[in-house]
């Protein structure tokens, strides 16, 4: 029998079947990883084929062949990842500019992720309603930024549901991972798409400007036919595992345009002559904010070494 993986516990899996049921499911033990660097073997939106114990329990007992998926680094073990999703159409970021601010370079290391497993993405900027003048022109310029290469994005208020009929254009009949630090406002977001999922809501700690982990484990809830969405919990850090430095800049669509325009073949684009990521740089078509990021990923690649 095949199912569907909506949610994940590390030990057991709900998983929804061919005939619409929901099973709590556990691993077969051949299945548990060993000698790898991905700590579960079973993610939220894997195609598994299981094995009816009973009425409500059953076996997992293959994993169906990924079409991509989406990982971050563990918690729990160095230089291992998690993978936080699987078989995603869409993958969105949301984000706020304030309380608490989702940095640049979370915002790149997410967009490089996903180029890098060739799933889409696309950027909700969340909390509209608190930008004052100033940071409302802060947060054009930003978003100017990132459709300048290609990246749709939104900016809402999923607490007074202002943009929200392009939030369900891009989400309907896909299966769209929702990512993003504890405390942007996912939770409210799919409780405002969907009141009946009652998502348990947190504020925002005024005195660390932090969210608070709601989330738990990662959960896919079924909004409309062949419509989905994973909720993933707020991550502090993504990874960039077995990505070698030169090719970080290839999932930087701005820099991905000019690959094989260099000099050398083997360009980091830091400081090597006739770079023409650099010389698109000086003349202002590359966001010096993006590029900086670029410059922080690669010198965390070099220190993991």
């Amino acid at each position: 029998m095949e199912g569907l993986v909506f949610r994940s516990t590390g030990l057991w899996y709900d998983v929804k079947t061919e005939n619409a049921s929901m099973l709590r499911c556990r691993l077969r033990g051949k299945l548990r990883l060993t000698g790898s660097r991905i700590t579960n073997p079973v993610a939220v939106g894997d195609f598994v084929e299981i094995e009816p114990e009973n009425t409500d329990s059953g076996i997992i007992t293959q994993v169906r062949p990924r079409e991509n998926y989406l990982i971050r680094k563990s918690t729990r073990k160095s230089h291992h990842g998690h993978i936080i999703a699987a078989n995603i159409d869409l993958a969105v970021l949301i984000a706020s500019y304030v309380f608490p601010r989702t940095s640049l370079g979370f915002i790149d290391r997410f967009l490089v992720a996903a180029e890098s497993f060739r799933i889409p993405a696309r950027i909700i900027f969340n909390k509209a309603d608190l930008l004052d003048e100033e940071q409302l022109e802060l947060q054009q310029f930003l978003q100017e930024i990132y459709a300048g290469i290609g990246y749709e994005n939104l900016l809402i208020s999923a607490v007074e549901d202002k943009g929200f009929d392009q939030v369900w254009e891009w989400l309907h009949g896909k299966k769209t991972l929702f990512s993003g630090h504890s405390g942007v406002g996912k939770s409210t977001l799919l409780n405002r798409l969907d009141p009946a999922l009652e998502i348990a809501t947190n504020e925002v700690s005024t005195f660390a400007d932090k969210g608070i982990h709601t989330t738990t484990f990662a959960t896919m809830y079924e909004l409309g036919k062949d419509t989905y969405i994973i909720d993933t919990p707020g991550i502090k850090e993504l990874g960039l595992l077995e990505m070698e430095n030169w090719e970080i800049s290839h999932y930087f669509p701005e820099m991905r345009e000019l690959l094989g325009q260099c000099r050398f073949n083997n360009c980091l684009h830091i400081n090597e002559p006739g770079c023409m990521v650099l010389q698109t740089l000086k003349e202002g078509k590359i966001s010096e904010l993006r590029y900086e990021s670029y410059l922080s990923m690669i010198m965390e690649e070099d220190n993991r070494r």
